[in-house]
């Protein structure tokens, strides 16, 4: 009678053990895997960005038979020449009406970003969240159905073919980005400081300059490169709005229409290591711009999601 009674005292102790634990080297295999699979695309998506930069940046030096002959050639002469006849040809003054232009619009969108996303972050009055989902709003509404409005706007204000009437698109073109990023960022601030503040005497403007502001820097790094990256690429809203409306009128083409300008100037006699010259002049300036900044970049990324 002993036998049947451990037969039966087997099953359900196998029953209840349930599925077997996976194997430390089953576990260890599917991470090799994915890190694998992860990295590998990493690569390819790092490829395809480097690649086509890379190869505009060699085209420059070369002429136009070497071009045409094998595109993916090595330049057989290497001159800086090319670059200084595409800044003669007019990609110098296009670059310096892009940098007069950022210069008081990416300054100008971060401090009135900033303000209103402090006050709507830490202040509660009647239409707080109204106000917020309305700047939320400009972000998903399209630029190209406010263009014939935005035209006649700035030309009552007299502002076509100007660099204030550009700075001020622009600004408003940024601020909802702005406002939805600095929003959550002030969000996640300490309250115990702000309290503090306030408890010492301090007033709001100081509260927000001397305390808030400073505390926000990683996030004001981050939307303050995004911002200056959006408007250097812009192209359709300059397009509209910086034209000659007459004769004499100067021509203030910021440097994506000056591309564009330099391409039909050519016409017929291609010179296209003038034009691969000047996307890349273009291109430098926001290279160097995102790689010193990077980690700041993504340090305002990823510290809203940590705090």
């Amino acid at each position: 009678m002993s036998a049947p009674i451990k037969e039966t005292a087997a099953v359900p102790a196998q029953r209840t053990t349930g599925t077997a634990p996976a194997r430390p080297g089953s576990e260890r295999s599917e991470g090799v895997v994915l890190n694998a699979f992860s990295h590998g695309f990493l690569a390819l998506w790092a490829l395809l960005i480097v690649l086509p930069l890379l190869w505009l940046v060699l085209s420059s030096f070369k002429t136009d038979a070497q071009i045409g002959g094998s595109a993916f050639g090595w330049p057989q002469h290497w001159s800086l020449g090319v670059f200084g006849r595409a800044w003669d040809k007019g990609i110098g003054d296009y670059f310096l009406n892009t940098v007069i232009v950022l210069v008081f619009s990416v300054p100008l969108t971060m401090l009135l970003g900033s303000m209103a996303a402090y006050v709507l972050a830490r202040y509660q009055f009647w239409g707080n969240r109204f106000l917020y989902f309305f700047f939320v709003a400009g972000a998903m509404f399209p630029v190209f159905l406010a263009l014939v409005p935005l035209f006649f706007m700035v030309k009552r204000l007299d502002m076509l073919n100007t660099y204030q009437g550009l700075i001020l698109v622009y600004v408003a073109y940024s601020m909802p980005f702005t406002v939805f990023f600095m929003h959550a960022f002030f969000r996640t601030l300490p309250t115990a400081v702000f309290e503090a503040a306030v408890l010492d005497g301090a007033s709001h403007t100081r509260t927000f300059f001397q305390v808030m502001l400073p505390m926000a820097k990683p996030g004001l790094i981050s939307v303050g490169i995004f911002n200056t990256l959006g408007q250097w690429n812009q192209f359709i809203l300059p397009t509209v709005l910086m034209q000659p409306q007459s004769g004499d009128d100067p021509e203030r083409y910021v440097l994506t229409q000056g591309l564009i300008q330099l391409q039909q100037q050519m016409g017929y006699a291609s010179d296209l290591p003038v034009l691969f010259a000047g996307v890349t002049i273009a291109m430098i300036p926001m290279l160097v711009v995102y790689l010193s900044f990077q980690r700041q970049v993504q340090a305002g990324l990823t510290s809203a999601t940590l705090k």
